[in-house]
């Protein structure tokens, strides 16, 4: 163990359980952390503690005098504090993963594969803490937040099982006497930047098919979640992963950009805003380095007259309220037919308004927060333009007072395909509805936008369903069911939600670049 451990003591709803948190440092300056009063969530007592980045197989300490604190979107308390990397760490994580990469690429691919799997074992053993963590900085319950972690074990363990499967090819030649073989060869090191909606799962969907093509992996974790980073770190370690194939910075974005502009850098793998993506292609340029973007997304959702409106409803709000709205793939819109148009906004309508928002460690059946204050302000913001605009508003749309970052689940009625509300993603618990005459009508909307990444049908009839299939601009279609990313699939976006993908065989050859070798015999 690089860094010693101690104890720290969460006080849970009147009882208490001890937690090991070996990959972090006490805070000098501060020892217990109650926000001005406020911290009404069972985490009443917090031990402020400081991560350090994890470079070359051990938690360093930084160059930098630079941190960041992280909070508890549901109460504002400041729970942690990461130690920003210095551009001279970044240079250092950068370069570990280079020497490192020379000996990872050479093991064979089942030797990686056998990493891989202590690794995920590593991480359910460890899920607890990893749990605790993530629960603190994101909201979410703890028995969400334990799962996610276990869910990242099973994709790591699926990329594992592709350690006898990455294939190249024979390809017959023109030429008499001659073979032509295309190889699958590792690309070298990846920068991989991790969003903060479900930053345990995103990050090993990144690293997990980078490492078992023979990558080596430079993480940063989102600001606002990257205290559960660094305790996948400590499952890192404990796996026994080569030192310098696996390194988490906590980095500003200036220091970002010295990490993906490096020149041992190949690939950059982005999931975050199209805004973000459009940085990350800057970066690439430098050394036409292969980017891997999963943007933004605006899920339309057609209501055919013949669907389970009863089911529908239920579904699409689960979606758009599960983690707050959070989620690239949640409902962002909703067309439906306009024979039911007024049954089904009225069970939307019903499910929603019972929707409560809280502490989700306190009750889990309740809607957690929003990631920032600013996240809140800005969904408001966009409510209120709505309803200017000429939406209206069936239920929701007030701003709560108080601690946390919270948002009621939202819906909006009598909108338009031209207002903001349907155009721009909302990441938040607001569902905008409009009506339609025909299929026609309904494809023509849901395919005129920016944004293909997910899209959903509720529908009986299988011709709809085929009808749909062949004509919708997006990635991905659920029929009769909500986004939920199987992770043997391929998790792709058209436009401007994305280039390449993840999941599956096509997400794990993202990492591979090929060498065709021409034989004559």
């Amino acid at each position: 163990m690089n860094t010693p451990a101690f104890q720290c003591v969460f006080r849970m709803g009147g009882s208490s359980f001890n937690r090991l948190w070996p990959s972090v440092t006490p805070d000098k300056t501060t020892a217990t952390h109650v926000a001005d009063g406020r911290d009404a969530s069972p985490f009443l007592a917090i031990t402020m503690r400081t991560y350090r980045n994890f470079i070359d197989g051990r938690f360093v300490e930084s160059q930098s005098d630079s941190f960041a604190d992280v909070d508890n979107p549901a109460t504002s308390a400041v729970i942690a504090r990461v130690t920003l990397a210095s551009q001279d760490d970044a240079l250092s994580a950068v370069e570990a993963a280079s020497r490192a990469q020379r000996k990872w690429r050479a093991l064979t691919a089942i030797e990686r594969g056998e990493h891989l799997r202590r690794f995920a074992d590593a991480i359910v053993e460890r899920a607890p803490q990893i749990g605790a963590a993530l629960a603190l900085e994101s909201g979410k319950s703890v028995a969400d937040s334990e799962n996610e972690a276990r869910y990242a074990a099973d994709i790591t363990r699926y990329h594992a099982e592709w350690a006898r499967r990455i294939e190249g090819e024979v390809i017959p030649s023109d030429t008499p006497n001659e073979n032509l073989v295309l190889h699958r060869e590792p690309i070298g090191v990846v920068a991989c930047l991790i969003p903060f909606n479900y930053p345990v799962y995103t990050l090993l969907r990144k690293i997990a098919p980078a490492l078992i093509t023979g990558n080596t992996v430079v993480v940063r974790p989102s600001n606002n979640t990257p205290a559960s980073a660094f305790e996948i770190a400590e499952a890192a370690l404990q796996a026994g992963l080569p030192a310098g194939v696996f390194n988490v910075l906590a980095m500003d974005h200036a220091t970002a950009g010295t990490v993906c502009t490096h020149p041992a850098v190949g690939m950059i793998a982005l999931t975050g805003s199209v805004s973000a993506g459009r940085i990350v292609l800057e970066y690439c340029k430098t050394n036409i380095a292969k980017p891997s973007l999963e943007l933004g997304g605006k899920a339309p959702a057609i209501i055919e007259p013949d669907a389970d409106l009863e089911a529908a409803a239920s579904a699409i709000v689960a979606s758009k309220t599960t983690h707050c709205g959070q989620l690239c793939t949640a409902m962002e819109r909703v067309y439906v037919h306009a024979s039911v148009h007024d049954h089904f906004v009225e069970l939307l309508r019903t499910k929603m308004h019972a929707v409560r928002s809280g502490d989700r460690s306190q009750d889990p059946s309740k809607m957690g927060p929003l990631v920032s204050r600013s996240a809140q302000r800005n969904i408001h913001a966009m409510v209120e333009r709505a309803v200017a605009e000429g939406a209206t508003i069936a239920t929701g749309g007030v701003l709560p007072e108080g601690p946390g970052y919270f948002y009621p689940a939202t819906l909006l009625v009598n909108c338009r395909h031209d207002m903001e509300i349907v155009r721009e993603e909302i990441f938040g618990p607001v569902l905008p509805v409009i009506s339609y005459d025909t299929l026609d009508d309904a494809l023509a909307m849901a395919n005129d936008h920016q944004y293909g990444l997910s899209s959903v049908l509720y529908t009986e009839n299988y011709r709809t369903a085929m009808r749909v299939a062949n004509e919708i601009e997006a990635g991905e279609l659920y029929v009769n069911r909500t986004p939920a990313d199987p992770y043997q699939g391929f998790h792709a976006g058209w436009k401007r939600s994305g280039l390449g993908g993840d999941d599956g065989k096509h997400g794990m050859l993202e990492f591979t670049q090929t060498r065709l070798v021409i034989m004559k015999y």
